[in-house]
């Protein structure tokens, strides 16, 4: 993270050195094209090349982010430069209107943040994360055949994996440390990663999450009409994600293979009763998938007040005291927002300048014909390089795609689903590998890799089908 940090902040001023003016890359749609407004006003001069020819124009329009102009043709790229301006100047005032943006962002995700947290707390009081458990250690045994259905590990791993998908992660990094240790006690290779380490983390980096709360919440505090639109296409786009890893892991494995191999415990058969909570719960989120396909906003707006309310039902079927433990979580809902403002100050400022300088869209223009090919909005594509390397930065720019092209557009949609169903694959590597002592990763890195790459096509396609 720190090199994406040095270079967000790097590459902006050598454009800006080497332009000299303020030169911006954009594609015009219904005869204008958008440019970042940092240091522009209504009515300075611009001038706009269009292939080979150039011509005099104006800035029509300026909000708190982009600014249009006026092109004579219908659509195509286009460049903008800025004379009289210096680009070095925009450059700076990028980066202190993205450090104000940021603080602005903050405040405003305080509230919502406050309460999904609070009612994940309720959850958890009252044996939310036990249940789900439950429902996971089928599939689990059948998954990690090298792990003893009774050892710890696979304790540690259902429980992980049950607070990740309640979206309680202060929960499921000291699960999956906990996990990690008990799998390195059966690893006969100290300092390799075994395949269930690999798979494991596979699953973790896949973003396993139910309820992407933070999402929800910047979305909320940016005007969104519906701010849960994005649940069904999120959970969607991480069970394709999961599956991915799932699958890509297995392959690998036959690739990386292990010098001393696990020896395989005797699994006794599962029950077919044991799989039944999961499959009610895949077919219920299928046939809320068909109803919400069917008829839109009057079921989609149901998803808040219901999680709401039954978040709440369960807390008060299981006799927790639900007004003390939420005040308790949502006190950690004010907390995490407050920490999350020097994060979000840094990637916003260097984010600010990278587009100022018009490095942004030099970028978005050329990967392009990339994004097209996975019907990829362009402008989504640093989201995408940098969730991987980051969830703090990669929350923070989600949010400012999400200010910038408005949260019900394609854009904000995409950008919200792609931050939501993938997660952090670096940072979670170094964490869970480095509380192990493993230096020989194997196949866990490219396993990561692929994934995030299919991810992100995976979150597309679902915004599509089920968003239109």
């Amino acid at each position: 993270m720190n090199a994406v940090f040095y270079l967000l902040v790097l590459i902006p001023v050598m454009v800006a050195g080497w332009n000299g003016v303020p030169t911006y890359d954009g594609v015009v749609s219904q005869e204008t094209v958008t440019i970042p407004a940092s240091g522009l006003s209504v009515g300075m001069p611009v001038l706009v090349t269009e292939g080979m020819r150039s011509y005099d124009a104006a800035i029509e329009k300026v909000d708190k982010t982009t600014a249009t102009v006026r092109a004579r043709m219908p659509d195509g790229a286009v460049t903008v430069r800025v004379p009289g301006q210096q680009a070095m100047a925009v450059v700076g005032q990028g980066a202190l209107d993205g450090a104000k943006a940021a603080v602005e962002l903050a405040l405003s995700l305080v509230g919502t943040m406050t309460l999904f947290l609070g009612l994940m707390k309720v959850v958890d009081a009252a044996g939310g994360l036990q249940t789900m458990a439950r429902w996971i250690r089928p599939v689990m045994v059948k998954l990690f055949p090298d792990v003893p259905a009774e050892h710890p590990a696979m304790s540690a791993m259902i429980m992980n994996l049950a607070a990740n998908v309640l979206g309680l992660g202060n929960a499921a990094t000291p699960f999956g440390i906990k996990a990690m240790q008990e799998l390195d006690k059966l690893n006969k290779t100290p300092g390799t990663a075994t395949n269930a380490m690999v798979l494991f983390l596979a699953i973790n980096t896949a973003g396993v999450a139910v309820l992407p709360t933070g999402v929800i919440a910047i979305r909320a505090a940016l005007g969104s009409t519906d701010p849960a639109s994005i649940l069904l296409p999120t959970l969607l786009g991480t069970f394709c994600h999961t599956i991915a890893a799932v699958l890509i892991c297995k392959t690998l494995q036959r690739f990386f293979v292990l010098d001393t191999p696990a020896e395989l415990p005797t699994v006794a058969p599962l029950r077919a009763w044991e799989f039944v909570p999961l499959l009610l719960t895949v077919g219920s989120f299928l046939a809320f998938v068909v109803a919400a396909q069917t008829y839109g906003a009057a079921v989609t707006s149901w998803i808040i007040p219901g999680l709401i309310l039954g978040m709440l039902t369960l807390g008060v079927v299981k006799k927790v005291k639900v007004y003390e433990v939420f005040i308790e979580g949502a006190k950690d809902g004010f907390s995490t927002a407050m920490r999350i403002v020097p994060f979000v100050v840094a990637i916003l400022a260097a984010v600010g300048m990278f587009q100022s300088s018009g490095a942004m869209g030099r970028l978005v223009s050329l990967a392009s014909p990339l994004c097209k090919l996975i019907g990829m909005p362009p402008e989504v594509l640093p989201l995408a390089l940098l969730r991987p390397l980051s969830g703090s930065g990669a929350i923070a720019l989600t949010a400012e795609l999400t200010r910038i092209y408005k949260p019900d557009t394609f854009i904000g949609q995409v950008a919200g689903t792609v931050n939501g169903s993938s997660e952090t694959t670096f940072y979670v590597l170094a964490l869970y590998f480095g509380a192990v002592g493993i230096q020989r990763y194997r196949h866990a890195v490219l396993t990561g890799v692929l994934t995030d790459i299919f991810g992100v096509i995976a979150a597309v396609t679902a915004v599509r089908l089920l968003l239109g």
